[in-house]
């Protein structure tokens, strides 16, 4: 069995993929491991144009990480709107904004300290 770490990874890698396959935009992995006092490992955030897209997002992460590695988030919160839609899997959260919302709310800015990655999408 994985370790820890490379479950962490495999699932990071997993959710991208269930982004980038509803053609999620803005893609940024934010690795909190180095700071001090976080809720989780990483972060996830992408953006989509729509609430229908933000939910599409969400459906393709979830069947996504759950057909390859059967993991089942802790919770998810904001399917109601759609406009920012939490997905916890206790080690990695994703965010899933509209743009506006994502605007509004800049998480990068607020976690500056966080080693960012942009994930450059295929489309």
């Amino acid at each position: 069995m994985a370790n820890k770490k490379e479950k962490d990874i495999q699932l990071v890698e997993e959710i991208i993929l269930g982004i980038e396959n509803v053609k999620g935009e803005e893609i940024h992995k934010l690795d909190l491991r180095e700071l001090d006092n976080t809720p989780c490992d990483f972060f996830i955030i992408c953006s989509g144009n729509s609430n229908t897209q933000v939910s599409a997002i969400v459906n393709s992460i979830t069947k996504t990480v759950s057909k390859t590695i059967k993991e089942k988030p802790f919770h998810t919160e904001g399917l109601e709107n759609a406009e920012w839609v939490l997905i916890d899997y206790v080690n990695v959260v994703v965010h899933v904004f509209q743009k506006q919302i994502r605007e509004y709310y800049n998480i990068e800015e607020l976690w500056g300290d966080a080693k960012t990655t942009q994930i450059a999408s295929n489309y």
